[in-house]
């Protein structure tokens, strides 16, 4: 992970005081451009990093600049340590023991307590709580493809059940939401895609290769174009499925309506997700506007219904 490989530059560099891109990239397995991209990202995060020329020349930590264990506050520390374990539980590997091994090593012994006490003051567990048990398998997959560049081919099914085998070349993992992604450049669609790993089976790493490709990070932030595409509907609901409605909107959406019930202004996009998402909250939600929604939903429950009556 980049995380790991970060906090590793940071120590060679403590250690070793000046070294090549080259060697680097040797070292961590990835490109002398993915080297520089990270020395970058060091530098902006305050710790000043030189490129020297020529012979002998490389990467040094500039000399007036000291790092110490005193350079991490107690809440720098906590952070790092929260965000490596939280990847843990989902993405296990030797090389995130290391890093927090590493950082670990930075916590002086008069700040251990208060370090953990902070540490353990939020929880973040990104396994789920139930559902598709390739998840983990099929991360640690995907994630030796990406450092060993290696492709990837799975059974994928898209949108309205469509099915076909895709090989893959893995560029990123992403967590969106509640959900695991990971975006690649398909050889069977010639572009790249954003692939839901629940909706994929029989993942298998080939043993063939490929140069890693520059790439565009995709478009994870659709809160604008939604708002534009969004409509509010009015729906009626008891009280017991409260909580699942506001995981959909916020309280200011809601009016009591006698009760046990409350009167909702409902975010809503006329497709199927979202009619999908109404029939799922079954009798204890009423469509009450506008006419063709509250007509539609009708339509596709007398459609339900005549599944049962076969």
């Amino acid at each position: 992970m980049k995380i790991d490989r970060l906090v590793s530059i940071i120590m060679i560099l403590l250690d070793q005081k000046r070294i090549g891109a080259q060697k680097l990239a040797e070292l961590f397995e990835v490109s002398p451009r993915t080297i520089y991209r990270d020395m970058e990202a060091i530098n902006m995060a305050g710790i000043p990093v030189r490129s020297i020329p020529g012979a002998g020349g490389g990467f040094e930590i500039m000399p007036e600049y000291k790092l110490d264990k005193k350079a991490f506050t107690t809440t720098d520390l906590s952070a790092i340590l929260m965000g490596l374990t939280s990847l843990s539980n989902v993405i296990r590997g030797e090389e995130l023991v290391n890093a927090l091994a590493k950082v670990r090593s930075f916590i002086p012994a008069e700040k251990a307590e208060d370090i953990a006490l902070k540490t353990n003051q939020i929880c973040i567990d990104l396994s789920p709580w139930m559902g598709n048990r390739n998840l983990q398998p099929y991360l640690e997959t995907i994630k030796t493809a990406l450092q060993d560049h290696k492709l990837l081919r799975f059974p994928y099914t898209a949108h309205h059940g469509d099915q076909t085998v895709r090989l893959v070349e893995p560029c990123q993992l992403v967590l969106k939401g509640a959900h695991w992604y990971f975006l690649g450049y398909c050889h069977t669609r010639r572009d790249y895609r954003l692939f839901r790993l629940s909706r994929m089976s029989e993942l298998q790493m080939t043993e063939e290769t490929f140069l890693p490709r520059e790439y565009q990070k995709p478009v994870l932030d659709f809160g604008e174009m939604l708002e534009t595409m969004q409509t509010e509907i009015k729906i009626r609901i008891h009280k017991s499925i409260l909580d699942r409605v506001l995981d959909y909107c916020t309280y200011d959406h809601l009016k009591p309506d006698g009760g046990e019930y409350y009167l909702v202004d409902f975010p809503f996009i006329e497709n199927d997700y979202y009619y999908d998402l109404l029939l799922g909250f079954g009798a204890r939600c009423e469509c009450l506007a506008p006419p063709h929604i509250r007509a539609a939903m009708k339509r596709k429950i007398q459609d339900m219904a005549a599944w049962y009556d076969l």
